[in-house]
């Protein structure tokens, strides 16, 4: 007794240390947060952690110490669910505690702890099968719990057992092996149908009439339960269906169509209507599921699927009044009509529903109404996302998150328009006696017959109409539906050029022109630019200048009508379809820039990006005087402190980017003399410009920023900043260039922004490597007096000292431990930073340093990922052939410290990668000298150590030979051959390095073999020494021997 009462009051005094230093991490005070954050930390090593934080999380005591005990258990969890959280039978006691907890604490508490309930879940019931008891307690659990069997056990709260369940048959909404054609429904989650779905079904329908038919209005908690039930239903069949749950699917369903049957929208719901909402939506959501992933076991119930959602649909006349949730209720009503017709019996069900579907129902959600007017003056871009998306859109409108009823009614208008109508034979078809060719029918689809003559019905409106007008709301909808009908209008070349010229191209001559059908018919140009004849290109192009430039209007935005104009123009470009004059396009687009606001102007940014790389030769004349014209756009726009730049700054830099790119690829040959001379001059033009740009985005905030604890400007558009210093750099010629364009200033402070980088993303990191190879360039070009590699002060937060080479070394090295093809490009500028820098005397340590950090940065990286040969393996070791040729000593310390046997490791990967029949193999010149450099000084090293009779020295020893045989193989073939693009991003830039192009590789060879008779002793297989003597005449001899010995 004494022992348990001792153990108790530890336990208690355990728990109050806890709940103290749970308390502040709730401390303002960073200091008192670290130390805390360190005391758990420390305490967590403590087997009993999990369960002793658990007790915490479920006492008394403050809600704020419990929700805080409730989060670091989950992320405790989280870290170390993979491998053991304690021992096994602590585990077990701490994850069956767990489940007691959920099944008894307040929701905030509960929302917390079911996530780290749900890891386990996942790990020991769903991935390793190991829980077997967790289904017949859980059934134990619901069937006693307050709600359902009131009285037996009050304590278990029904609402947190079905959570619970939810958190059970999550993982299974996804298949667990998705590469099996049939995968058959786990073992576990048939269980689960078994026991607890099919009963709790009886329950469902229970609470479904205490929901329908009582008047008590206190329904809160049924509703939940009824919720919960839907969402546990729905992981279960979103992608199996398990054999019991097809025995209660017509039960389930039935229940689910009354839910359904009771919403009504002609009213605004009431604030309790919120839940029967939410259960609605997932009810539509899972008759989604079962349509699309199990039709035949859902076949029966098709027709009053398809009832229960028509009539939803038609009550899409009251959108306009209606909130978010009802209208993604609508916008699910009519995912589901478009995917029963998809199906098979599909056309025959809704078929007899078209013509008042798209009167009563999707022509009412395509219809302008007060909630777009409203968005249009409150949040015009997410008004342009959601009825006008476009490839200029950071976000598609199209997205999971803007789900809209009008997106999903033009959906299914697409998809009737695009069904077979039913069979029409006309009289001149009718077939002859014996003639069965003649005899099928003709078959219009229902675009033809129904869609398109419906549409036709409602006019444009009259010059002057605004948007309270019947007539302008309803044209908005036509242009709206002609928009959803692409994939049929693509079909009809002719009915569209008539639809543009008749129905859209007139809206522009208006007067005033409203901005509400400008914008859409900018939308539906765009739509259909994949179909649109070249003989409108005038008309369409001076339309939508017109809109491109239409001036705000009173009380009313225009930036839907550019945002949407901009859009329609890149999608014609984009698809071929050229302007009659790209410099008025361009002028346009310019000047709109420098007028209009941020918003308008990252938008055109945009459009200026794509009309350069789509007007090529037609825009290269006008490219200087366009990029001094955005290039002091820019200048305005650049904050005056350092903050993060505006995204329409951003951008404009893109656009310059494109622009210094377009130019750079238009280079005329030597030969054209006056082109080349006017080439260089717009060039030169262009260098001063974007050094200006850069002179005032990084050098003028620093000279803001002296009582700053950093002096660096912020690390915005690294990138694409990059790409204009690197244009820069080639394009001086001379130290006088140098001085004016301030490279010597603008450089460090570059190399300074991404020494310390660390927001890898693959698609924006690419052109820092190229600069690096254009800086390393341009010091060996113009940095007489080594100021690149002179030690600096810092800008950055330590102010500590380095050198341009030093700050980029480190970028390099930091890159080797990111993404894959950031490991490639960061090898490949190893080399060069190592031999091309003109280091003298004074800073060989440095050198050193920077060997030694690429060394230890390739070697762990490589060690990751070592298990399996791999292409990235090549890279990895050649850059550390690079340094290790530089100091071989140094480096193989380095390699056996970081492993004991590291050394050995890597001339044992790198013979492997050397030899002929590794993929990818050696393929330029450079790669195949520097490795055969490497192992030749492997060999030595391996012959001095008396480690003759090695595996690895035979591996090196034939790769060596297999290597030299390659190289003069491939310098005798005349055979030219334009590179891949594949391996142009493979290669290095090895060979800028001179030490390798001076070194007379066979002599090494020769000269190793001749003078290590230790050799004489490795064999070589006949086959690789008869390609020796026919490759190199002059081994004959030494061939002989071997074959003699």
């Amino acid at each position: 007794m004494e022992i348990e009462t001792s153990a108790a009051l530890a336990a208690a005094l355990a728990g109050d240390e806890l709940r103290r230093l749970l308390a502040a991490t709730l401390s303002p005070d960073k200091a008192s947060v670290d130390a805390a954050a360190a005391g758990l930390d420390r305490a967590a090593a403590d087997p009993r952690f999990p369960l002793a934080i658990l007790a915490v999380a479920a006492g008394d005591g403050d809600q704020g110490v419990r929700v805080a005990a409730a989060t670091y258990l989950k992320n405790f969890t989280r870290r170390n669910m993979e491998g053991s959280l304690s021992s096994s039978q602590l585990y077990k006691e701490f994850r069956d505690q767990l489940a007691q907890t959920l099944l008894q604490v307040e929701p905030a508490i509960l929302r917390v702890l079911i996530e780290a309930f749900r890891q386990v879940v996942e790990k020991d019931f769903v991935k390793d099968n190991l829980w077997p008891e967790l289904t017949p307690q859980l059934k134990l659990v619901i069937q006693s719990s307050s709600l359902i069997s009131p009285g037996q056990h009050p304590e278990w709260n029904t609402i947190n057992a079905l959570k619970v369940l939810q958190s059970v048959v999550r993982p299974f909404q996804y298949f667990l092996n998705p590469k099996v054609a049939k995968e058959p429904v786990p073992q576990q989650l048939e269980q689960i149908a078994a026991e607890i779905l099919v009963p709790l079904q009886l329950t469902f329908h229970h609470f479904a009439d205490k929901v329908l038919l009582s008047p008590d209005a206190n329904k809160l908690e049924y509703e939940q339960l009824l919720l919960i039930t839907c969402k546990c239903m729905y992981f279960t069949v979103r992608s199996y269906m398990p054999s019991r749950v097809k025995q209660i699917l017509p039960s389930f369903c039935k229940d689910m169509y009354r839910i359904l049957d009771s919403l009504d929208f002609n009213s605004l719901p009431e604030d309790g209507a919120m839940m029967r909402l939410k259960i609605a939506k997932r009810c539509l959501v899972i008759f989604c599921a079962l349509v699309t992933r199990h039709r035949k076991h859902a076949d029966d119930q098709m027709p009053h699927i398809v009832n229960c959602a028509i009539k939803i649909s038609k009550q899409s006349i009251n959108l306009s009044g209606l909130d978010s949730l009802p209208n993604r209720i609508f916008s699910l009503a009519f995912d589901v009509i478009s995917r029963v017709l998809e199906t098979g019996p599909g056309w025959r069900l809704v078929s007899p529903h078209f013509s008042s579907l798209l009167d009563s129902a999707i022509f009412p959600a395509l219809a302008l109404n007060e909630k777009d007017i409203a968005e249009w003056e409150e949040d015009t871009d997410e008004y342009v996302q959601k009825n006008h998306p476009s490839e200029l859109d950071e976000i598609s409108g199209w997205t999971e998150d803007l789900f809209t009823a009008r997106k999903s009614a033009i959906n299914l208008l697409g998809v009737i328009a695009l069904s077979k109508g039913p069979p029409v034979a006309s009289a001149a078809s009718k077939r002859k006696k014996g003639d069965k060719s003649k005899g099928k029918s003709e078959r219009s689809s229902i675009g033809e017959l129904l869609v398109i003559p419906f549409l036709s019905k409602f006019h444009i409106p009259s010059h002057g109409e605004d948007a309270s007008s019947r007539a302008v709301r309803n044209y908005f909808g036509v242009l709206m539906a002609y928009g959803g009908l692409q994939d049929f209008l693509t079909e009809k070349k002719e009915l569209t050029v008539t639809l543009i010229r008749n129905r859209i191209l007139p809206l522009y001559s208006m007067d005033p022109c409203s901005p509400y059908l400008i914008s859409t018919a900018n939308w539906v140009i765009g739509q259909l630019a994949i179909c649109l004849p070249e003989a409108m290109n005038t008309s369409i192009y001076h339309s939508l200048m017109k809109a491109l430039t239409m001036e705000d209007m009173e009380d009313i935005t225009c930036y839907p009508v550019c945002a949407s104009a901009s859009g329609a123009i890149a999608e014609l470009i984009e698809n071929s379809y050229a302007p009659p004059d790209w410099l008025i396009l361009l002028q346009t687009v310019v000047k709109r820039i420098s007028t209009g606001d941020e918003n308008e102007s990252a938008l055109l940014f945009k459009l200026l990006g794509t009309i350069i790389e789509g007007g090529q030769e037609k825009v290269l004349p006008h490219i200087p005087e366009i990029v001094s014209n955005i290039a002091n756009t820019v200048m305005k726009l650049l904050p005056p402190v350092p903050d993060p730049w505006p995204q329409v700054v951003e951008q404009g830099f893109t656009s310059l980017v494109a622009m210094a790119q377009a130019w750079e690829s238009s280079a005329p040959d030597e030969n054209r003399k006056h082109e080349k001379r006017v080439w260089q001059s717009g060039q030169s033009s262009i260098a001063q410009t974007f050094s200006l740009l850069l002179q005032r985005a990084w050098l003028l905030p620093v000279e803001h920023m002296e009582n700053s604890c950093s002096s660096l400007p912020p690390p915005s558009c690294v990138n694409d900043a990059s790409v204009l210093l690197e244009f820069v750099m080639r394009s001086v010629t001379c130290m006088e260039e140098t001085a004016r364009m301030k490279v010597f200033e603008l450089v460090p402070i570059w190399a300074d922004t991404i020494a310390n980088w660390d927001s890898w993303e693959e698609m924006e990191d690419q052109e820092v490597f190229n600069t690096i190879k254009e800086a390393i360039n341009f010091h060996q070009r113009f940095d007489l007096t080594g100021s690149f590699l002179k030690m600096l002060p810092s800008l950055s937060e330590n102010g500590s000292q380095s050198s341009v080479i030093g700050r980029v070394s480190n970028f390099v090295t930091r890159a080797i431990a990111a993404y894959p093809s950031a490991t490639w490009r960061a090898c490949s500028c190893i080399h060069t930073l190592l031999h091309a820098p003109n280091f003298s005397l004074g800073t060989e340590d440095a050198r050193k340093a920077i060997a030694v950090s690429f060394a230890q940065a390739a070697f762990s990286r490589f060690k990751s990922i070592s298990d399996s040969p791999a292409g990235i393996w090549k890279p990895l070791l050649l850059a550390i052939s690079s340094c290790y040729i530089c100091y071989p000593d140094a480096i193989e310390q380095v390699l056996n410290n970081y492993d004991g046997n590291g050394y050995t490791i890597w001339a044992s990967a790198l013979a492997q990668v050397s030899s002929s029949s590794f993929s990818p193999g050696l393929s330029s010149e450079s790669e195949i000298k520097l490795a055969v450099l490497t192992l030749s000084m492997v060999i030595e090293r391996h012959l001095v150590l008396s480690m003759g009779g090695t595996k690895v020295l035979q591996d090196c020893y034939v790769s060596l030979m297999e290597s030299c045989i390659q190289l003069k193989e491939d310098s005798e073939d005349d055979d030219v051959r334009e590179e891949t693009e594949e391996e142009f991003l493979e290669r290095y830039a090895l060979a800028a390095a001179g030490s390798l192009d001076e070194v007379d590789i066979q002599q090494v060879v020769l000269s190793l073999m001749q003078k290590q008779p230790a050799l004489q002793a490795q064999t070589l297989p006949d086959g690789l020494i008869e390609r020796i003597a026919e490759t190199f005449p002059e081994y004959e001899h030494l061939c002989q021997a071997r074959r003699q010995a």
